[in-house]
């Protein structure tokens, strides 16, 4: 069966200030059909699980995975049930439904959605699609090294956004499949949502007890695990940005390539926009255009209002 999603666009970032030798690409998942990478790796599950035998599926997420699994069940021919925090927009939960899936509101983090779509499964109501903490979906992920790697140049550093970890799972697993290990990853998030940073600092994955960040598809408290063993066996340097760059990031993105991506995404191309000091060691740099559909032109002008961007 074909994947579901599509082979994107890697080409120089436009718009950046002069930042001496180094090339700055990114990576436009963004052009995904569900607006995000997320359809790599939810794709992929979700075919396999049709594969053994499932009549449903129930994922939760804060919007990304759950248009990623709605998409999928369409293309598939399978029911789809989205759990969803109370902090995913309604226009957010409108695209979800629109695709055919059924979208219920719970509790006021993803957490708490994520537990009742566990609970829906064990009682036998699907098959479950998490947002981020599964081995499929990382090799789903990892299909956007395999794409690098064809069309070149490979970078020496990959920036992504970190939320649950999954994306950094990916792209993790596809540069040792290449044997590309020595191609740092840089993981950034929001300051309100650090928990890859704050479990390197403790050394363990550890539970954030709140978040506080615009940026909420990063809305995950605790990392994977999968996500922190591999900051122990890699390269990966942790960036924290504010929501004020994410957003600045968001707007340039905007005006530089035609295309709307929300402040999870933006938190990674701040880093090129702003020339961070974490890109210094590196002569060529790629980011992940992340994407997301937690966005609008409305949300954008009310988010430059807000921070005064």
């Amino acid at each position: 069966m074909n994947a579901l999603h599509h082979v994107t666009p890697y080409w120089p970032l436009r718009g950046l200030e002069p930042q001496g030798a180094r090339e700055t690409f990114v990576k436009m998942d963004a052009y995904q059909p569900t607006g995000s990478f997320k359809i790599r790796g939810v794709g992929l599950l979700c075919r396999r699980l049709k594969a053994e035998g499932a009549r449903a599926f129930v994922s939760s997420s804060g919007g990304n995975a759950g248009l990623a699994a709605a998409y999928a069940g369409r293309a598939l021919g399978v029911p789809v049930t989205v759990l969803v925090p109370s902090t995913t927009p309604e226009f957010m939960r409108r695209k979800i439904a629109a695709l055919g899936a059924r979208v219920t509101v719970e509790g006021d983090v993803w957490d708490v959605a994520d537990e009742l779509a566990r609970a829906m499964v064990a009682h036998g109501e699907g098959a479950y699609v998490p947002p981020f903490d599964h081995p499929l979906l990382w090799e789903g992920h990892s299909t956007l090294v395999d794409e690098i790697v064809a069309e070149g140049p490979v970078p020496d550093a990959i920036v992504v956004a970190v939320g649950g970890g999954g994306l950094l799972c990916g792209v993790a697993e596809g540069l040792a499949r290449h044997g590309l290990e020595d191609v740092a990853i840089i993981a950034v998030e929001t300051e309100g949502a650090a928990c890859l940073a704050r479990s390197i600092e403790a050394g363990a994955p550890v539970t954030l007890e709140r978040l506080d960040s615009i940026a909420t598809s990063l809305g995950a408290r605790r990392i994977a695990d999968e996500a922190f063993a591999w900051t122990q066996r890699r390269t990966v340097v942790p960036v924290q940005v504010s929501d004020a760059d994410a957003v600045r990031a968001c707007l340039r993105f905007a005006d530089d390539h035609l295309a709307l991506v929300e402040p999870a995404c933006g938190a990674a191309l701040s880093l090129a926009y702003d020339n961070h000091a974490a890109l210094a060691p590196y002569a060529r740099v790629a980011v992940i255009a992340c994407g997301g559909v937690v966005v609008s032109l409305e949300k954008l002008a009310a988010w430059r209002a807000q921070f005064g961007v």
